[in-house]
Order: structure tokens, then C-alpha cells, then sequence
């Protein structure tokens, strides 16, 4: 669960997703994977656990999921 594995705290990256329990934001992880780096790498490089980087990206297919695109003519 995604609950499990991403906090948003005020006190905490200035209330931007992390990984629970660190600072590492979910931006980063996601800019990582984007920047082709392997899930396995990502993790190893934040200390992080390969259900982290997948919760990260289950977030960020959440937040897609409900975004609404206004068309103005």
C-alpha cells in the first residue's frame, strides 16, 4: 500500500511526498528513474527498498490518474 511506503508531512521536505521514515522525496526517485537509472540502482543509491521505489512510482500513477485536463479554446 502506498500509505505504507510515502508520508507527506509539513515538518518534512516542506510537505512534498517522501518515502516514509527518510527525507528522500518521491521526485527524486522518480527524476532517477527517468534518468534511466534501474529500480535496484535507485534503491541502492537512497538506501531505500525496491517496494519504496515502486510505491514512488505507484504515487505518481495515482496523482496522473486523477489529474484533469482543461482544454480552452
Amino acid at each position: 500500500m502506498l500509505e505504507d511506503r510515502i508520508t507527506i508531512d509539513l515538518e518534512i521536505s516542506h510537505g512534498r511526498p517522501v518515502i516514509k521514515g527518510t527525507r528522500v522525496p518521491v521526485e527524486i526517485v522518480l527524476g532517477s528513474l527517468a534518468g534511466g537509472m534501474e529500480i535496484n540502482e535507485v534503491a541502492d543509491e537512497y538506501g531505500l527498498e525496491r517496494e519504496d521505489v515502486l510505491a514512488a512510482i505507484g504515487y505518481a500513477a495515482r496523482i496522473v490518474a486523477s489529474e484533469e485536463i482543461c482544454a480552452y479554446a
